[in-house]
């Protein structure tokens, strides 16, 4: 049994990892200040004797009793809506927060994963995207604050492996999708999906010709997992190759849901939204033994399935 810290465990993909490594009979740690965590999402393990949540902000100061084997630091606002309305809070989680994490990390000998994003690559002009892309980002832009945030995050983190010897992890993570989204976290799928089941126009920004790629939670989360336990100090994809475009994505939910739904186009709300991105996972592939398996047809029933329960939450 080891002991594991995940920071941001009460949100969305925090929320299925402190699942994942409970399931492997590891103790667990979970701490969330809830500004966009849910409490609802941890609350079946709440009273299981191998789960702990703090409910504290990271970017004061962390103290963590006891040994610490791992520490996953998953703590940030991730969707556009969020970051927007916080962009102080996503910065300083991106910085202090990181620094915070990885000091704990440094004072119980303990190895450290830290989240980032393909939001790194930016608008990319390298398509799909290897690691050793240095990414196109627009840093006074309303997305640099998430953006600069985790590439900062990245280039701190490296510090701390070179500097004080940290076993370090770094996984970009790409669009994932899944139960537990919220409802109105303003990310395509989420938004698609809840405007189909109330019967609302599906508004797709732009033409919809611009690309993403759909990772199923459960393929997310097991690539996590593996780089975790991999030696590999370097940033890795983790993500689906899976092209789609909004568009597509939108005809297919519509499709899904069986709504009437017309869906309409309406201008970008946010300047600088990348025209493509679709992970390059040969790495993923070659050291974890890594690909994702749940189709987007299966993965979006789920979702759509959960969201129908918790629309109105």
């Amino acid at each position: 049994m080891a002991r594991v810290v995940i920071t941001g465990g009460a949100g969305f993909l925090g929320s299925h990892l402190v699942d994942r490594f409970i399931e492997a009979g590891d103790h667990v740690i979970c701490i969330d200040n809830l500004i966009t965590g849910n409490n609802e999402n941890i609350a079946h393990l709440i009273g299981h004797e191998q789960f702990h949540f703090i409910h504290y902000d990271v970017t004061d100061y962390v103290f963590v009793k006891g040994p610490v084997d791992a520490i996953l630091h998953f703590a940030s606002p991730a969707s556009p809506i969020d970051y927007l309305e916080m962009p102080i809070e996503t910065l300083k989680v991106g910085s202090i927060g990181t620094h915070k994490a990885l000091g704990v990390a440094r004072e119980k000998g303990a190895r450290f994963l830290l989240a980032s994003t393909s939001e790194v690559y930016g608008d990319p002009l390298v398509h799909p995207q290897k690691e050793e892309y240095w990414g196109n980002v627009n840093p006074v832009g309303p997305r640099g604050v998430y953006d600069e945030a985790k590439r900062f995050s990245e280039a701190l983190t490296m510090a701390y492996h070179q500097v004080h010897g940290i076993e370090t992890r770094i996984v970009r993570i790409f669009n994932t999708y899944g139960p537990r989204m919220r409802p109105h976290d303003g990310r395509a799928v989420s938004n698609f999906i809840c405007q189909a089941l109330r019967g609302e126009p599906i508004t797709v920004y732009g033409d919809g010709s611009q690309t993403r790629s759909f990772c199923y939670v459960s393929d997310e989360v097991e690539g996590i997992y593996r780089l975790l336990q991999s030696s590999e100090v370097d940033p890795t994809n983790i993500g689906n190759p899976a092209e789609n475009t909004v568009m597509e994505l939108a005809q297919l939910v519509k499709e899904l849901t069986g709504t009437n739904s017309p869906i309409v186009t309406e201008p970008f709300p946010c300047a600088d939204d990348p025209k493509v991105r679709q992970p390059d996972i040969s790495k993923a592939k070659r050291i974890l033994c890594w690909e994702p398996v749940v189709p987007l047809e299966q993965g979006l029933q789920h979702t759509i399935d959960y969201l129908k329960e918790n629309l109105d939450a």
